[in-house]
């Protein structure tokens, strides 16, 4: 079938299998361009199928020659309709993977059921006997407590007061005001519990009363602070505070993984376009004017320039990790910093509908939105037929 990307709001309702794999290729090839990284060899990626995920999965395996094992939920393709595109980009990494003879499996359901989570186990034990690496990256906007059968959908408010700023339909171009109500305690709670740090303790939990822990093991969640202009809604918002509680857990895992020596850290990412972040107010008209700025200073990252500078430059160094003074890995640093952000907030209040296109890099958000679908990518005919019908070589039935 020809593919072509159909839009409704915020999100890509198609996805193309030929441009996710070629996007998979590329971050392949940019790992493999940086060298070698002495770092894990066993590795679980729970959200291992977009963005920092995805990207954890493939700096593992190409750059420390990992078995990997990655867990998600995604559609799988029907004929005639597309799969979501991490379905595709598991489809690719592993089958890249295996050409490559390197180890890895998949298991595609809840990650937040005991069920994907006794699977995922058992197939641990089978194939690798224990991980030495845990990466968390699940986003996901609902969470069924598997203990109490609570469903909680999270919701992205300010607060403690209503909330106006600036935003961008990045379809459009226009630049308008936007007010978003503050949230009640009820919010406030059921956003922590989808995402929070909940989840990812009892996975450690799960994996550590299996013995399925190697001796020093890691595990790494990942989180965003931002600047100023966007904390009323993301870092001071109801994110902010599952952030905070996600970031709280690393300290009380770190004390449960004492006996083998092993460590829980919270990295802290730059902004990216990814399919949440493009669903946050204000959050896109900062994202293009921040991609201007630290494209103009030669120092923008992808995501997997991201994950391989973690990997590379802080978690496997074979000194003591870098934290900040509440125990982070600041991997946001080149975002962060002074001049840049002065330069972003100089810009943000000259943007309107008229000055952006100057002022920003709309053109490059865009692209990096339909990218995430397989779509504008080099290298890829689009006026071909595709074949919507990939499976996925290391996949796992539930």
């Amino acid at each position: 079938m020809i593919i072509e990307p159909r839009m409704r709001g915020f999100i890509c309702l198609t996805s193309h299998p030929d441009g996710c794999a070629e996007n998979v290729k590329n971050q392949i090839e940019y790992v493999k361009s940086k060298g070698a990284i002495n770092g894990p060899k066993k590795v679980l990626v729970i959200g291992a199928s977009t963005g920092f995920g995805l990207a954890s999965r493939i700096t593992a395996a190409y750059g420390s020659n990992a078995a990997t094992i990655g867990v998600y939920f995604e559609k799988p393709p029907q004929q005639g309709k597309t799969a979501s595109p991490g379905w595709y980009n598991t489809a690719a990494f592993e089958h890249e993977a295996h050409q490559s003879d390197l180890y890895a499996k998949s298991i595609n359901g809840d990650a937040f059921s005991d069920e994907v989570k006794k699977t995922t186990l058992d197939l641990i034990k089978a194939d690798l006997g224990q991980v030495d690496l845990v990466i968390y990256s699940l986003a996901s906007p609902v969470r069924k407590n598997p203990k109490t059968e609570v469903l909680h959908r999270s919701t992205l408010k300010p607060i403690g007061g209503s909330f106006t700023n600036k935003t961008v339909d990045f379809h459009t171009g226009i630049v308008s005001d936007i007010s978003i109500d503050s949230a009640n305690e009820e919010e406030i709670e059921n956003t922590v519990a989808v995402m929070g740090g909940e989840d990812w303790e009892m996975w450690i939990d799960a994996l550590k009363a299996e013995n399925l822990l190697a001796e020093g093991a890691l595990t790494v969640a990942y989180s965003y602070i931002g600047p100023s202009l966007t904390e009323a809604v993301y870092r001071k918002g109801t994110i902010g505070r599952a952030k905070d509680h996600l970031e709280a857990t690393a300290f009380t895992i770190s004390d449960k993984l004492k006996d083998i020596n092993g460590k829980a850290y919270v990295s802290v990412n730059k902004a990216l376009v990814t399919q949440a972040s493009s669903a946050i107010p204000v959050i896109p008209l900062y994202i293009s004017l921040l991609y201007k700025v630290m494209k103009e200073e030669g120092i923008h990252e992808g995501t997997i320039e991201q994950i391989q500078r973690l990997y590379a430059d802080r978690l496997y160094t074979g000194n003591e990790i870098a934290v900040d003074e509440k125990g982070r890995i600041r991997i946001d640093d080149w975002e962060m910093r002074e001049d840049v952000q002065a330069k972003v907030a100089k810009l943000w209040e000259e943007s309107t509908t008229e000055t952006l296109p100057n002022l920003g890099d709309l053109a490059g958000y865009k692209s990096d939105f339909l990218s995430l679908f397989g779509f504008e990518v080099d290298h890829v005919d689009y006026k071909a037929e595709a074949n919507e019908m990939v499976a996925i070589e290391g996949l796992v039935e539930l």
